[in-house]
């Protein structure tokens, strides 16, 4: 069975940002997604609410070992991005308005 971004961005909303204790996925903070079936190989772009953010390489390894765990997944690779810079309208507008963002 192939794996799908679908499959992936399931997996990312099991990596939950510190501060906020909401996933990577519902934040925003998820670019892109690129699935290469022939090699099984999975590469993310994501971003941090925060370029200072104390905690961004183990939220890099978290989400990579999410991915990893997928089925199907041989190699995953993260790369974190702050272009564009995240911001809160990145999240859905019922999430945001429960937060009071």
């Amino acid at each position: 069975m192939a794996v799908t971004e679908k499959d992936v961005r399931k997996a990312l909303k099991t990596v939950k940002d510190p501060e906020l204790n909401i996933d990577l996925v519902t934040l925003g903070l998820v670019y892109d997604i690129d699935v290469d079936e022939a090699s099984s190989s999975v590469q993310a772009t994501i971003s941090l609410t925060s370029p200072m953010c104390p905690v961004a390489e183990q939220i890099v390894a978290d989400a990579r070992t999410a991915i990893l765990a997928v089925e199907g997944v041989d190699d995953a690779e993260v790369q974190l991005t702050f272009n564009p810079p995240w911001t809160p309208e990145r999240i859905s507008p019922l999430i945001r308005s429960s937060l009071g963002l």
